[in-house]
């Protein structure tokens, strides 16, 4: 498996020097992979989880290819109808040129119907935009010259150069785990990125029903790719109320290993835990990160300890 950490760029904490700092210390540890959230309109419901200053996404994550070489950079995840599909595949295409092939597009549909309403989008139509969306992205990313024509975007003879390095474009990772999340997930996704899942979940229903999905529809499994909590704690956490990541060390060991046993190529860690205050500094996360590179994972190999 690959290791990755959810860089917290929002909060009081949040600057362009943290978000160097989380990445460096993230790449010289040997983590493979960093992402970023993210949100245009910080209404006043997006303030209650993802609190001000808020730096954009793709931004950030240009910058940050320029400050470092072999770490992956994505999206954890992009609010797809936030934005032109055009101008999606352009920034993900010019991402992955200028990092070299280290681009992950992680997508969401969005929940927050101020923020829809802010930007002037349809929040009861945001499934079918994505699906339409990233349709046109793809068309993008692999033409040239690229051409569409859907109910909600169309273009004829675009030029899409410059085309992204990796092919036949940059891994897509879906979230979400209701029924139209699986299914686009297998319709466009190279990955599945569920967001905070209990590990039983993940073993008993969220799997299987991503590989009925694939079966039912003929096609590949997407890769297994979850984001979870990292909350290591002194105490043993019930198992009531603890989701994938959270507890001792050994809690959290046995969590990997059926992440690891389900196929699972990559984990993304999230050290957030919905206190704006608590973003006010990074070392408490750094730490936990640090205890997972010696008692949890072997980084160099992707070998759990």
């Amino acid at each position: 498996m690959k290791f990755g950490m959810n860089l917290l760029n929002f909060g009081p904490g949040a600057s362009a020097d943290s978000l160097l700092r989380w990445t460096i210390f993230a790449e010289s540890l040997g983590y493979d992979l960093v992402m970023i959230s993210d949100h245009i309109a910080v209404t006043t419901d997006v303030e209650g989880r993802y609190p001000a200053p808020l730096y954009d996404p793709y931004t950030t994550l240009a910058w940050l290819a320029g400050q470092t070489s072999t770490i992956e950079l994505g999206t954890t995840v992009i609010v797809v109808p936030y934005r032109s599909p055009l101008l999606m595949a352009r920034l993900g295409a010019n991402l992955d040129q200028m990092s070299s092939g280290r681009f992950i597009f992680g997508i969401g549909v969005g929940w927050s119907e101020l923020e829809f309403a802010a930007l002037n989008a349809d929040f009861d139509k945001r499934g079918p935009v994505t699906d339409e969306y990233l349709a046109a992205i793809k068309t993008l990313w692999t033409n040239e010259l690229a051409s569409f024509s859907g109910e909600y975007v169309s273009f004829e003879d675009v030029r899409a150069t410059p085309m992204p390095v990796q092919s036949p474009h940059p891994p897509i990772w879906v979230g979400g785990s209701s029924r139209a999340a699986f299914r686009r997930t297998v319709e466009h996704g190279d990955g599945w990125h569920p967001i905070r899942p209990k590990t039983e979940w993940l073993r008993d229903v969220g799997v299987p029903t991503l590989k009925e999905t694939a079966d039912r529809m003929g096609r590949p499994v997407p890769a297994i790719c979850p984001r979870i909590k990292l909350r290591l704690t002194d105490s043993l956490v019930s198992e009531d109320i603890r989701v994938a990541g959270i507890g001792t060390v050994d809690q959290v060991r046995a969590d990997l290993d059926i992440i690891q046993e389900l196929g699972a190529e990559y984990v993304l860690f999230d050290t957030y835990a919905d206190d704006a205050a608590e973003t006010a500094t990074h070392e408490w996360a750094w730490s936990m990160y640090m205890t997972v590179a010696e008692e949890l994972v072997d980084l160099s190999t992707g070998e759990l300890r």
